[in-house]
């Protein structure tokens, strides 16, 4: 962890956003590790699985999309998650050369009891904020991650 010695000056990195987000982003990651300790699960996958089971029959593209990877990528995240049991393909009605991600069983329960896991250790880790400051940190940072596109802007 990256901590504020007293008595030292910070000069321009106290008005970093970079900065103030990396501090912020060590006591998240140490939140999840605590939250996912045994589980034998990284962020990027256990976000994959989170959004197969929020969006049963999303396709393994899209998938790709939500997480910020290339198409190989996506691939071996899916055969990693169907290997594991975690997951099943489905084709589509109508469409056999289509098929989209399902939780499986196992998977469903795994992927409950791990978010109860991380959602617990993370609101330890913010309890210095109160509901209230914690909501509108969500939703600022959500702005941030989400900017405008360059054409709008001009």
């Amino acid at each position: 962890d990256m901590k504020r010695v007293p008595g030292l000056q910070y000069d321009v990195l106290d008005d970093l956003l970079g900065f103030a987000l990396r501090r912020a982003q060590l006591v998240a990651a140490g939140a999840f590790g605590k939250g996912t300790r045994g589980a034998g699960i990284t962020p990027p996958r256990l976000t994959a699985l989170i959004i197969v089971g929020a969006n049963p029959g999303i396709s393994q593209t899209t998938l790709g999309e939500v997480l910020g990877i290339a198409g190989s990528g996506a691939m071996l995240l899916t055969d990693w998650a169907e290997e594991g049991g975690y997951i099943g393909r489905r084709h589509y009605p109508g469409d056999g050369r289509a098929w989209g991600l399902h939780l499986t069983r196992g998977g469903e329960q795994f992927v409950q009891k791990t978010k109860r896991r991380v959602l617990e250790h993370d609101l330890k880790a913010s309890s210095c904020l109160a509901p209230g400051e914690r909501r509108e940190l969500l939703r600022v940072l959500d702005k941030l991650a989400s900017p405008i596109p360059q054409e709008e802007v001009a």
